[in-house]
This record gives structure tokens, C-alpha cells and sequence, in this order.
């Protein structure tokens, strides 16, 4: 997944680039973000702004006919959406959101791409993503990328941790925080801005991200 992040600084009209190592140029930061999606594969995918109103309707308002969203609620499962091809509206409901910190996984029509422009504003200071027991889809909740250690991303980890990085075309990568070495295997997992991933906790907890402007 190729993503292209830009980010205008509203007050000072400064214009700046969020990448794996984020720098940020302003407390009150709105910009767009591209995210590229393959053909006929499953993506996983999150916004990374705010767009006030972060449903389907907002946020993928005119996606390829046919288009697929899964939606994973821990303890109920997967809800399908579809934008219909003929009525080009999302069923059954497009009301359902996709918030900065929530992940969801997209599937275009074969042979059709499509690049997705998120809108909207950029946390930065103290945010909170409530991460629950069990499975459940998350991504960053400010709009960097790069490995979960760094110091922007501060993902909470405890021993037994799993997360699953899905590579469209090619499955999971399951990443295990082993409960003997304290350490990421096979490696630290790493993620782009917009993409979203599954994780496994064995506890509920807070994702606490501070993004200094």
C-alpha cells in the first residue's frame, strides 16, 4: 500500500510532509491523505483525520461500484457493507464510522484501483484510543507511521500480545510479543499512515499517543 501524506498548517499556511518519522508544524493542522487501494484484493485500511463526520458516507462517498466493507466488532463479528451498483449508495447502512483509530478492511471490484483521499483535521498533544480484550482492528490515532516502538506510535504492549499486519494478496503477518524475551518476534511489526491492523490483547487497555506540535 502506497500512501501519500500531506498536511497544511491552517494559521500559518506552512505546508508539511507526516511520514514514518513525523514532524508537525502546527496545533491546528488539516491536510488530506491518499491512500492507494489494489485491485480485487482485501486491504485493511484506517483514516488517519478527523473528518467530524467519519462514516462511509463522508469518507468514501463515491467508491467503485460493487465495493466491499468489512466492519469487526469484538464479540460480534464482521458486518458487510456494500456500495450498490446500481442504487450507488452504501447497504445496508452507511451511516457506519471509520474513526481516526478504527480499522476496517476494503475489497474493490477486479481490475478496478482506486485512491482514497482522507480530509480533515490531525491530532496532536494526548489522545486515547480504548483498545478491548480480545480481537479487535485499530490503527493510529494521529496520522504517523513507522514501527510500533517509536516514540509517536507508543503502542502498549504486554507479553502475549499478537498483532496481524495484512499484505493484500498475501495473508497475514502475525507478530508475537514474546512473554519470556519481551521482545517483538520475528520483528517488530511496522505500519504506514492508513493502514490499519488486527491485534490480540489479553486484556483491555488505553492507546495513549502524544504528538507535540
Amino acid at each position: 500500500m502506497k500512501t501519500k501524506t500531506l498536511l497544511i498548517a491552517a494559521a500559518a499556511l506552512a505546508v508539511g510532509v507526516i511520514s514514518s518519522q513525523a514532524q508537525v508544524y502546527s496545533a491546528n493542522i488539516v491536510g488530506y491523505v491518499n491512500v492507494s487501494i489494489g485491485a480485487g484484493a482485501y486491504q485493511l485500511i484506517a483514516n488517519p483525520l478527523d473528518a467530524g463526520t467519519n462514516t462511509l458516507n463522508s469518507l468514501l462517498p463515491s467508491p467503485p461500484p460493487g465495493t466491499l466493507f468489512y466492519k469487526y466488532v469484538t464479540g460480534s463479528g464482521y458486518t458487510i457493507y456494500t456500495f450498490d451498483d446500481l442504487d450507488l449508495v452504501w447497504t445496508p447502512n452507511g451511516n457506519v464510522t471509520l474513526a481516526p483509530g478504527e480499522a476496517g478492511f476494503i475489497k474493490l471490484p477486479p481490475g478496478i484501483a482506486f485512491t482514497n483521499t482522507f480530509v480533515g483535521n490531525a491530532y496532536t498533544g494526548n489522545v486515547t484510543n480504548a483498545i478491548p480484550n480480545g480481537y479487535s482492528q485499530r490503527s493510529s490515532k494521529v496520522a504517523v507511521g513507522g514501527s510500533v516502538t517509536n516514540s509517536n506510535f507508543n503502542f502498549p504492549t504486554a507479553p502475549g500480545d499478537l498483532v496481524y499486519k495484512y499484505v493484500p494478496g498475501t495473508g497475514y503477518q502475525i507478530y508475537t510479543f514474546d512473554d519470556l524475551d519481551l521482545v517483538w518476534t520475528p520483528s517488530v511489526p511496522s505500519f504506514n499512515v492508513g493502514e490499519g491492523f488486527f491485534i490480540l490483547k489479553q486484556g483491555a487497555t488505553n492507546w495513549v499517543q502524544t504528538l507535540n506540535p
